[in-house]
């Protein structure tokens, strides 16, 4: 049996003009900027009225994931989709695709099958310039920075403690670390840089965080770009760069406005990784989302143990929102991988490696219901292979927890396919929660990282190195101790350890420096090896993609 690929199946499809789509909303052309006739960016300015809406927020996370796929964004559209053929007024909010995974490790941001969100080719390439425009505007700080030091520099900053580095979004091992301001007096001051792609910079954070173009500004302003010889930090409104990067980012503020294969409405804006920033869309887009539907439905990248943290412990509490409901994805094979089975062999029944996997599930289903306390409802993603068997003895153990199981086939049915999930999530947002935070922002800055540790990860402890204890008693003399954090780690595990699989036991996690950022407002954890800037894999998914003389694009998943 032969499946047509993500990308036959959005080019086959014939989407609704972008004006039809706002009009569900109650939007007018007036209130749109047109991106051709299927994109369009929405007025700011309309958030300054709002509806009166009261909409249900219902966030997406899922297990560690796995070479055999998830599917989150897929369930996440899906979901919406369902809760349209029920009748209910709903939009997604999802990120916008990274270069990076696009041409490197084949993934982008578009969901998949019959649960996609359209035009998939343009959402997952330069879409509407946003990602364009972020890295223009980190890069214009990094050339102030510079150039101030090459005109004489009287903010006297040492250029041994300059912290800001120039972005790209393309993974790009070749330019982590570089030497700059080489050939003579005329090119500059000779230092070591280097690069960060672009949904690591602090910029897309600080556009991820920001409540308008006033907020944004004050943020860029804030934002630590090096120290001087004083020790003593410098700032982006030291150098005076906070206007121009406003101008740089005020068109690529107004949220993206789309829609699904069936016609639902959906905003994409923003896009930072889950585990090297706080993974998830713009509070923008999200609160125009909850001010024109009364069901929202978003997502966080990875895991339960990053992206659903982040969005909670830093997106709720600065938006002050918090989600109705949480949809945890998993599949059986996804979870036969983390009991042991290699992806070739993830086929047939296996109760044993599947009994030795689902471990994992369930600890993110307690993070969400125990520790957030958070109604949750576990979605299989189901492929053909599994078995009742399988399906049963998942359900069976997540009703232990007392959390429901609903099987979702949207991949290969749209809407249809995810109406028992759409059934379980009116029904879980119909109860009030009392949503908990995983630490509290006056613990101290090694109290939080620990509460998350020990409370997410399910580790013993955590270990400091002598650098990071350093800049935990730097950052709390300079008064960041109380900005929330945001831990980078692997998403391939619950540990530092991406080869560690399951739910390990007896671990402890080890943080090896930190950053701050101010204009962010978080202090970034850095543990095991996570980098800010991803490399390309041995056959990196861009040697598949071409574009036939027509301009249609093959290969794009």
């Amino acid at each position: 049996m032969s499946f047509k690929s993500d990308i036959e199946i959005a080019q086959e499809a014939t989407p609704q003009d972008i004006r039809e789509i706002a009009s569900k909303l109650g939007l007018t052309e007036d209130d749109l900027d047109l991106y051709g006739k299927h994109k369009a960016k929405v007025d700011i300015n309309l958030l300054k009225k709002p509806s009166g809406r009261k909409a249900k927020l219902i966030l997406t996370t899922a297990i560690n994931p796995t070479p055999a796929g998830e599917g989150k964004t897929t369930t996440t559209i899906g979901a919406a989709d369902a809760l349209a053929k029920l009748g209910k007024n709903v939009m997604v909010a999802l990120r916008e695709p990274s270069l990076g995974p696009v041409f490197g490790v084949k993934g982008g941001a578009a969901g998949g099958g019959y649960a996609q969100v359209v035009p998939m080719e343009d959402i997952n390439l330069h879409f509407t310039g946003d990602f364009h425009a972020i890295g223009a505007a980190n890069n214009l700080i990094a050339a102030m920075l510079d150039n101030h030091v090459y005109q004489g520099n009287t903010l006297d900053i040492d250029t041994r403690r300059v912290v800001w580095r120039r972005a790209v979004d393309m993974n790009d091992r070749q330019l982590r670390n570089i030497v700059n301001g080489l050939g003579g007096k005329a090119q500059g001051v000779p230092r070591e840089d280097g690069f960060d792609i672009t949904v690591a910079s602090e910029i897309m954070a600080i556009f991820c965080l920001s409540n308008d173009i006033i907020d944004l500004k004050e943020r860029v302003k804030r934002i630590v770009v090096a120290y001087n010889r004083k020790g003593e930090p410098v700032t982006a409104g030291d150098l005076k760069a906070e206007g121009a990067v406003a101008a740089l980012l005020k068109d690529a503020l107004k949220p993206n406005l789309v829609q699904t294969l069936e016609g639902t409405p959906a905003f994409i804006h923003g896009g930072p990784f889950a585990n090297i920033a706080h993974g998830c869309n713009s509070v923008l887009a999200t609160k125009f989302a909850m001010n024109y539907a009364d069901y929202v439905v978003t997502e966080a990248g990875f895991g339960a143990d990053l992206g659903a943290e982040k969005f909670i412990d830093i997106k709720c509490r600065m938006a002050d929102i918090k989600p109705d409901a949480v949809i945890i994805v998993a599949t059986v094979k996804a979870l036969k991988y983390n009991g042991g089975v290699p992806k070739a062999d993830l086929g047939p029944e296996n109760l044993e490696a599947l009994e030795a996997g689902l471990p994992n599930l369930l600890k993110h289903v307690e993070n969400i219901t125990k520790v957030f306390k958070l109604p949750a409802v576990v979605a299989i993603n189901k492929f053909p292979t599994d078995t009742d068997a399988e399906l049963k003895l998942v359900e069976d153990k997540c009703r232990e927890l007392g959390v429901n199981v609903a099987l979702s086939e949207v991949w290969g049915k749209g809407g249809v396919g995810g109406e028992a999930l759409a059934k379980e999530l009116i029904r879980l947002t119909e109860t009030e929660n009392n949503m908990e935070y995983a630490y509290d922002v006056e613990d101290s800055i090694k109290e939080k990282i620990t509460k998350i540790a020990t409370k997410i990860y399910g580790a013993d402890g955590v270990n400091f190195t002598a650098k990071a204890e350093k800049e935990m008693a730097n950052f709390t003399k300079l008064g960041f101790d109380k900005f929330p954090v945001c831990m980078a780690k692997t998403q391939y595990s619950l540990t530092d350890d991406q080869t560690k699989l399951g739910r390990p036991t007896g671990f402890e996690i080890t943080v090896r420096d930190l950053t701050v950022s101010a204009g962010a407002g978080f202090i970034v954890v850095l543990t095991g090896d996570v980098m800010k800037m991803p490399g390309l894999p041995k056959v990196p998914s861009a040697e598949k993609i071409d574009v036939d003389a027509d301009g249609v694009i093959a290969g794009l998943f």
